[in-house]
């Protein structure tokens, strides 16, 4: 069966429901039954109530992405793994170095994401605060005629 390519609402719906749950676009267009990215490009291009179906459903990919930060962050399962001797008898127990990293990379993947789909909710805030002394180049001295309302000069 050939990939859709002609728009309909229930596919436009199922790709955005797929990717509020956090679904990328990539894997939902790897599927057979599914359009290709290129074409839902194109549907996006061209079809103004898909665009803000669309942007609403990434805006609520973001807060799965911060859900699933916390489930991550939570999940200490692999965590700690088996010490075993030589002869393979359980000495103890070791930090699982690259299922931790893996973790931390997961989340920080998600974190980025979250930001760059909604910025004002889950981006890095700026911080504006002006630490530097004042600065003033030039002092001048003006006098304003009262009658005209401008320099006079």
């Amino acid at each position: 069966m050939p990939r859709p390519s002609k728009f309909t609402q229930e596919i436009a719906g199922l790709i955005c429901e797929r990717l509020a749950n956090g679904e990328s676009l990539r894997s939902i267009c790897g599927e057979d039954v599914m359009p290709s990215q290129s074409m839902v490009f194109r549907w996006l291009a061209s079809d103004e109530a898909f665009r803000e179906m669309y942007a609403r459903a990434r805006e609520a990919q973001a807060d799965t992405l911060f859900d699933e930060i916390l489930d991550i962050a939570d999940d200490a399962r692999n965590d700690w793994m088996e010490k075993r001797s030589a002869e393979g008898e359980q000495v103890g127990w070791q930090e699982n170095g690259e299922a931790i990293r893996r973790s931390q990379l997961r989340i920080d993947a998600r974190k980025w994401m979250a930001g760059k789909l909604r910025p004002k909710k889950y981006g890095d805030k700026l911080d504006v605060e002006h630490g530097g002394a004042v600065r003033f180049d030039r002092i001048e001295t003006v006098i304003v005629d009262p009658k005209h309302s401008r320099p006079v000069g």
